[in-house]
């Protein structure tokens, strides 16, 4: 009995391990999809003028940033838009 213990111990830890692991991994590349929405972003502008590597809220990265306003999402694409675009200062 105190085998089948240890053995289902040994396997939750390994889970547990495995689990911890992937944590960041998962934070890293991270998409924000519902404020996303809300904000009708977009991939891609048609407006030159009104591109999030102009906007005030836009923190570059490379290759993609992250938006002020999009919380834990790195993954927005420096030519992309939304409605909450604000020119830069």
């Amino acid at each position: 009995m105190s085998d089948s213990i240890n053995q289902t111990r040994r396997t939750f830890m390994k889970a547990s391990g495995a689990v911890v692991a992937m944590i960041p991994v998962v934070a890293f590349a991270a998409k924000n999809d519902a404020m996303r929405t809300s904000m009708k972003y977009v991939d891609k502008s048609t407006d030159a003028a009104k591109v999030c590597s102009g906007c005030m809220h836009f923190v570059p990265g490379s290759p993609l940033g992250g938006c002020k306003l999009f919380a834990g999402d790195t993954e927005v694409n420096p030519n992309g838009t939304c409605v909450a675009w604000a020119k830069k200062p």
